[in-house]
């Protein structure tokens, strides 16, 4: 069976070998990755000003740390690791604000996040691709769209603070064009409850339903590259995918909050397949900027770069 699930052995023997190689290797080399000519193309440049949407100076507060004191013991291992990634190619000395986890609200300060909300003043949410392990996994679906169930599937985690997962739950958890269900230890609806499905199982069907949890919905990178099409509401949080700038019913099929629209919609597109498959090319065209991992380093670099540019002194 062909694997979708990434192997995490690999991603932290990566990472521990950041933590014995000499920074002043890194810092060495960033000068010329900032001079890149990749750096300069208009698709590098407008991500950079998406992510980092600062213009002003700012004050550094005492919520800030200096890149020699950020240690692992202090964080996460997973934040800790893809923030050290790329922070130990600046000097030492310079000071930073990480905000780490579910980020549903915008900092008072200039801070590292993984995610913010789309909407409003988010200029102090600072994007990097954190938590990528868990988030960013594309992959390679060998089954074609045609092939695949008229159905929509969904497996998640529900809790009081998913309130719109339980409403979903409630409205369809018994119609014949859903297989859906929490798979966690919830003290709900017991009715709701479903057996896990691996990655594998959820491509047999033709839509997958992303859902926003705390902040974004994990699957959602995962499914935009598939042959499957992600059916969502419209994206309250975003990250380093840049949920914000996904087009309706152009890169996933958009339903309403309520619902209400649902399964009009899985109707509608499993009698228009031509008009699926094009929502599935489009998928494919935006998950594939961000498969080049010398883009992908050079702009996570400008991003920081310009973060600490316009840092006043302390």
């Amino acid at each position: 069976m062909k694997r979708y699930e990434k192997v995490k052995l690999f991603y932290f023997l990566e990472s521990v070998w950041m933590l014995v190689f000499p920074y002043s290797i890194y810092r060495s080399k960033l000068k010329n990755l900032l001079s890149d000519p990749l750096a300069k193309s208009d698709e590098v440049i407008k991500r950079v000003s998406y992510y980092n949407k600062l213009v002003s100076k700012f004050k550094i507060t005492n919520e800030f740390i200096s890149i020699k004191d950020f240690k692992l013991r202090n964080h996460k291992s997973a934040y800790f690791f893809d923030t050290l990634e790329y922070i130990r190619y600046f000097n030492k000395s310079f000071k930073f604000k990480p905000l780490f986890g579910d980020i549903t609200y915008i900092p008072e300060t200039p801070s590292i996040v993984k995610s913010r909300p789309v909407n409003g003043n988010n200029a102090n949410s600072v994007l990097l691709n954190l938590d990528k392990y868990r988030h960013f996994n594309f992959i390679n679906d060998s089954l074609a769209y045609n092939q695949k169930i008229d159905m929509l599937v969904w497996r998640g985690h529900v809790s009081e603070q998913k309130q719109n997962r339980i409403d979903f739950l409630s409205l369809f958890s018994n119609n014949p064009l859903c297989d859906v269900g929490y798979t966690n230890n919830w003290n709900g609806n017991p009715k709701w409850k479903k057996e896990w499905m691996t990655i594998a199982q959820q491509l047999r069907f033709k839509f997958i339903l992303c859902l926003e949890g705390v902040d974004v919905a994990t699957n959602l990178k995962w499914v935009m590259s598939s042959n499957s099409i992600a059916v969502s509401t419209k994206p309250k949080y975003e990250t380093w995918f840049m949920e914000g700038t996904l087009i309706p019913d152009y890169h996933y099929i958009e339903v309403a909050d309520d619902f209400s629209d649902l399964e009009e919609k899985i109707k509608y597109y499993i009698q228009n397949p031509d008009k699926s498959i094009k929502i599935i090319d489009n998928a494919h065209q935006y998950v594939n900027q961000f498969k080049n991992k010398k883009v992908e380093k050079i702009i996570s670099l400008m991003v920081l770069d310009k973060y600490f540019s316009l840092m006043e002194p302390d």
